[in-house]
């Protein structure tokens, strides 16, 4: 690799392109093309983006000889030793040689920059596998398992190795050869403890110099990682052990998360008895049950090979709530905003990881999530699942004595999502049913590429709104007849306590306006020192209102100048004729695949 050739390379911070403010969307679209550029001036071609994280970038290519690669960069905003991470990161996956692993090829700094090329691993990450099918066919995950068993054996042997973030999206899966490989190598280190909670040493002076006091395992994934990892316990195989349960239990059941498992247990999503009872074991609150499940795992995986597992054919899958599918050819990119997490959360003073300092923690959990009970970070979770697909709409969630009762209105764009969707609809129905509260939980799904963005050059200026810029809406075919439909109007829950933009009375008052307006939607305002977001899914259910429609939203953006101050403030309006009720639930019921699928 031509050293020269790379000098330039740097790596912006990511999220929805469409999110960005104008010049950060030219600034990432920039690094992108520089970078497929060099890739390009080193002979290699068909390169594209296939990953980020909190910590890196990776990009694909393939070279002269058709080998495919990929490059993995650290971010250049983080702290220097931080992003040494990358070089450890290529040591480790130089330790491991094994069918299951691609290699690393070489790593190299290019000024600040590191690099890491590797091998590419043949197919498609589970996770996008688990998003496109929604929950694997039985065999498949079966043939995971045994792979996966395969490995920890593999890297648990002699000196313990822990990959310490085995996770759907860091396993390749190659669906025509059944062939699985694990990447990602980055959070990997040597165990500390072995697997009866013993020092891993390699000789004496190993012993006298290592440090027996402070863990040395990296922050994985806390959607998978097991309660040792997450609390900074010494690291051992088990936490690998962990992430095999929470991948597997969340291939099956297609979850985006380990944390829904008390109320849709491994038992109830139609996996054999032995693996469905090991996984719950795996997952279960007693670490006594944990080892022995973790070390029945890795026994029995070694004879399940002589299943037969047919699919079973259950019928039709039917949504818990309605998903309307929108005929459209429309490009979109899902976002989700919610409101109101506050009352799941448990208030408990004593965060055991309040004082941690990790990227991963950051970015999926502490401002998010710690606080909460399992169920209820697995229905957000759940929530956040949804805006993985081509949906606009909302949700309003009234958890009561009585049971929960869900207004939604949510409107698919690509008909080939519909099967997935609605498992994932149905399982974020499911953890809703599990959470013991009383209180109102909301969520609108948006299409980043209809976000308006206004721009100043001062926090003192207000947002000026160029006359060319207008709200879009959609058009329903015929009209929704009123007396059929009681709508959620934007004012009925009054004033959001976790909502913190105060908007100007004129704006208030337009919003007043167009609540008699028969529609569906949302409307978020995001205000930052000198960039205004405008977030919207608008569907107009009177056509023969689009004038007076179209007159309100033009009158809401003229109001834009009189926003002061930062912060956020959304208002969403759904049908309220799907009202759905449902009785609480504390564990979804048993069902295993059959002992004959013959007879099924």
């Amino acid at each position: 690799m031509q050293t020269q050739e790379l000098q330039h390379f740097y790596i912006s911070e990511e999220q929805s392109i469409y999110l960005l403010a104008a010049n950060d969307a030219r600034k990432h679209r920039a690094w992108i093309r520089l970078c497929k550029q060099q890739l390009s001036k080193l002979g290699y071609k068909e390169f594209e983006m296939v990953g980020k994280g909190a910590y890196g970038f990776v990009f694909a290519g393939v070279n002269a000889s058709g080998e495919a690669h990929v490059f993995k960069f650290s971010r250049l905003t983080l702290p220097q030793h931080v992003q040494d991470r990358l070089e450890e990161e290529a040591f480790m996956l130089s330790q491991v040689i094994h069918p299951n692993v691609p290699p690393a090829i070489r790593f190299q700094h290019v000024g600040k920059q590191g690099i890491l090329v590797m091998a590419r691993a043949p197919g498609e990450d589970l996770e996008q596998l688990c998003l496109r099918i929604g929950a694997l066919p039985v065999a498949m995950v079966m043939n995971i398992a045994r792979q996966l068993a395969a490995i920890l054996k593999y890297l648990h042997n002699g000196r313990p190795l822990i990959h310490g973030d085995i996770k759907p999206s860091n396993l390749v899966y190659d669906v025509k050869n059944q062939h699985l490989s694990l990447i990602d190598w980055g959070s990997a280190v040597f165990a500390q403890r072995d697997n009866d909670g013993n020092p891993v040493n390699g000789n004496v002076m190993d012993l006298m110099s290592s440090d027996h006091q402070h863990t040395n395992a990296r922050m994985g994934d806390v959607y998978f990682i097991g309660e040792e990892q997450l609390n900074g316990a010494l690291s051992s195989p088990r936490f690998d052990e962990q992430g095999v349960a929470a991948t597997l239990y969340a291939l099956a059941s297609g979850q985006a998360s380990r944390f829904g498992s008390k109320v849709i247990p491994a038992t109830s999503v139609g996996l054999p008895i032995e693996l469905a009872k090991t996984l719950d074991g795996m997952l279960s609150d007693d670490p006594m049950q944990r080892k022995q499940a973790g070390d029945y795992f890795l026994k029995s995986m070694a004879h399940s090979h002589r299943m037969h597992l047919p699919e079973i054919d259950n019928g039709p899958l039917i949504a818990e709530i309605p998903v309307w599918v929108l005929a459209s050819n429309k490009e979109v990119e899902t976002v989700s905003y919610s409101s109101r997490k506050s009352f799941l959360k448990e208030h408990n003073a004593d965060d055991p990881i309040a004082k941690m300092d990790d990227l991963q923690l950051e970015k999926y959990y502490r401002n998010f999530m710690a606080g909460m009970g399992d169920t209820e970070k697995g229905f957000i979770a759940s929530v956040g699942r949804l805006a993985q697909y081509d949906i606009v709409g909302g949700l309003a969630i009234h958890w009561r004595e009585t049971g929960v009762f869900i207004d939604s209105n949510l409107a698919l764009y690509n008909e080939s999502q519909k099967q997935a969707l609605t498992i994932a609809v149905n399982n974020m129905v499911t953890l809703a049913r599990g959470i013991h509260r009383i209180g109102v939980f909301k969520a609108c799904f948006f299409n980043a590429r209809d976000t308006l963005h206004i721009e100043r050059e001062d926090s003192e200026q207000p947002f000026l709104i160029s006359s060319e810029l207008q709200l879009p809406f959609e058009v329903g075919d015929v009209p929704s007849l009123e007396d059929r439909s009681r709508l959620h109007s934007y004012f009925e829950d009054g004033r959001d306590p976790e909502e913190n933009l105060e908007l100007p009375k004129e704006i208030m008052t337009e919003l007043a306006i167009i609540n008699q307006i028969h529609h569906t939607g949302c409307i978020i305002f995001e205000a930052l020192p000198n960039h205004m977001k405008i977030h919207s899914y608008l569907r107009l259910l009177n056509p023969r209102k689009q004038a007076a429609f179209r007159g309100c939203l033009d009158r809401i953006l003229s109001h834009v100048d009189k926003i002061q101050g930062k912060g956020v403030s959304g208002f969403m309006k759904l049908p309220y004729k799907n009202t759905r009720k449902f009785s609480h639930l504390e564990r979804k019921p048993d069902n295993f695949y059959p002992r004959n699928p013959k007879q099924s």
